[in-house]
């Protein structure tokens, strides 16, 4: 099994699109504060839900685990993507692990064998294994998103 020096996800919610990059080192810290994250469309009581995830992240200081983080509107996504090819760009000798949203993976995947191909795997949001820690991780910034979204 190949280890991943980064784990970068990527992802949409409604107007909003937002990354996530995690150094390898910081995953056993992070993992055992997210247990109780579900992805969103899961959830029954969703407000309910929101507030308690948010309280857990200010508790548990989560965000202080995350190595970048960046959530815009959709419209100013060049930036998102500017941000993340610099980052490739920085950590061209670094094996990143990128997720991204399913209905962007094919322009994504082309982006990134512009940029830097040769250390990087891009893999659909829908094929991370359920329960794996790369799910459990992308659950992160779902979250986040959902809450921000619905800040607006």
């Amino acid at each position: 099994m190949k280890e991943f020096d980064y784990y970068l996800f990527i992802d949409y919610s409604e107007n909003l699109i937002g990354y996530l990059i995690i150094e390898k080192g910081r995953i056993k810290e992070l993992l055992p504060k997210i247990a109780r994250f579900k992805h969103y469309r899961e959830v029954k009581d969703r407000k309910l839900y929101l507030k308690n995830i948010s309280k857990t992240m200010k508790r548990e200081n989560i965000k202080d685990c995350i190595f970048r983080l960046k959530i815009k509107m959709v419209i100013n996504s060049p930036e998102i993507y500017a941000d993340i090819a610099v980052f490739l760009k920085n950590y061209n000798n670094c094996i990143v692990f990128i997720s991204v949203d399913d209905k962007q993976y094919s322009n994504f995947e082309r982006f990134v064998e512009v940029i830097d191909g040769k250390d990087t795997k891009v893999v659909k949001e829908s094929e991370l294994k359920r329960g794996s820690f790369e799910y459990k991780l992308s659950l992160v910034l779902d979250s986040l998103l959902n809450i921000e979204r619905l800040k607006c």
